[in-house]
């Protein structure tokens, strides 16, 4: 471990992560940082850096990055099983495997689904209505991405509790790394069996499609579809409640801007870019490994060396966005990196923002008069290195 290595600064429950990379942002825009498994890690968190460091052939997925692997958790079967995705693997295979899920992931098959999200977002609000005083990321942020998910690929409504709690293990495990394993393998026995059930009895859904999609002779494997499935729910829906969860409290932190947001709907899609870039919900990027020495803000990386990217700093950067640090729902729409950049650019993209358009909508005309129901303060955030998400938001309807 290097001993001029920063301390964590992503496992704090607090607020006051913005001003600890904005430090960093002026003082040591790459650094190396002691992460949770004791190894070490280069942060960058200037927006120009991440940007090339997101695009650096030089830098790699391994299956060990972080000094963390399934390996040394599960049995090795589960392992392969989650390590198969578009996050974890290098070119020619993530290029073949980002081909042959574009083929089944469409953005016809995203917008079609746009009556179906907008059905769910108001039988939620309708459960909603009456209630005093609630926890919208329970009653609506986190139920709302899981059941659209769910109904995407297929599966089984009565099924989605086993999910969620499965998910909130797999999320939270470098916090709680006992509960982890048994999330791990729960969620591979499932996929397993709902492929074999899709594939004796096929539906119109994307799993089925997935086990469809091909290319000349080439389909998915049995560990890449698992892999596939388990990265569409694991990191598919957290980022919208994220969305969801943060962008309301964002808009609420000001009563005068949620009234704004009520009074002009049309505002909607442009406020969504700017949430996403003031409080994205993904603090960081998957690891990196340097697979050769290269170089990154004037910082030489070493060979096998980890780096993190620091998505949410890039994007408060002001050398990027003027006045980075200040929420502006009328900023013209600049390319921000909430969803990544590059070739691990996020393929589910289109659907978070669709979802966070129609949830916004939904919220605005049900709850036109809604409002925080402790003070700011009292918000925690979960903590963990990769997402950026809240524990709770307790508001009053009205």
């Amino acid at each position: 471990m290097s001993t001029s290595a920063v301390a964590n600064p992503f496992e704090s429950a607090k607020a006051d992560l913005h001003e600890v990379l904005r430090g960093l942002r002026r003082d040591s825009p790459v650094m190396e940082m002691t992460l949770p498994t004791g190894a070490t890690a280069w942060l960058v968190t200037r927006y120009a850096d991440a940007q090339r460091a997101l695009t650096d052939p030089k830098l790699g997925k391994t299956t060990s990055a972080g000094g963390f692997s399934y390996r040394d958790m599960v049995p090795p079967d589960v392992a392969k099983a989650v390590s198969r995705h578009m996050l974890t693997i290098n070119p020619p295979d993530h290029t073949r495997i980002r081909r042959l899920v574009s083929g089944a992931f469409t953005a016809r098959r995203v917008a079609e689904f746009r009556p179906r999200i907008e059905e769910l977002a108001r039988h939620l609000l309708d459960e909603m209505s009456g209630a005093d005083q609630l926890d919208l990321i329970d009653s609506f942020a986190f139920p709302l991405p899981i059941q659209v998910l769910c109904e995407l690929l297929g599966v089984p409504t009565e099924d989605q509790a086993s999910f969620r709690r499965w998910s909130d293990a797999i999320v939270s495990g470098g916090v709680n790394p006992a509960g982890l394993p048994p999330a791990l393998i729960s969620i591979v026995a499932y996929i397993r069996e709902l492929l074999v059930a899709k594939r004796r009895h096929p539906a119109d859904d994307l799993l089925s499609a997935l086990i469809e999609v091909q290319d000349n002779d080439d389909r998915l494997t049995d560990d890449e579809l698992i892999s596939m499935v388990y990265l569409f729910l694991i990191a598919g829906h957290e980022t919208t409640v994220n969305l969801i969860g943060n962008g309301t409290l964002l808009l609420l932190a000001e009563p005068d801007r949620w009234a704004r947001v009520v009074a002009e709907p049309e505002l909607i899609p442009n406020a969504v870019e700017e949430l996403l870039r003031y409080e994205g919900p993904v603090q960081s990027s998957t690891f990196r490994t340097a697979l050769a020495t290269t170089e990154i803000g004037g910082k030489t990386i070493p060979e096998g060396a980890f780096v993190l990217v620091s998505l949410l700093s890039a994007n408060r950067d002001s050398e990027r966005f003027p006045d980075g640090d200040r929420l502006d729902l009328d900023r013209p729409p600049t390319p921000n990196l909430a969803f990544g950049h590059g070739i691990h650019y996020c393929l589910g993209a289109p659907l978070a923002r669709l979802e966070g358009q129609i949830a916004f909508h939904a919220l605005t005309r049900r709850f036109p008069k809604m409002r925080l129901a402790v003070p700011m303060e009292e918000i925690l955030w979960r903590p963990g290195m990769l997402l950026r998400g809240l524990t709770a938001l307790p508001v009053i309807p009205g």
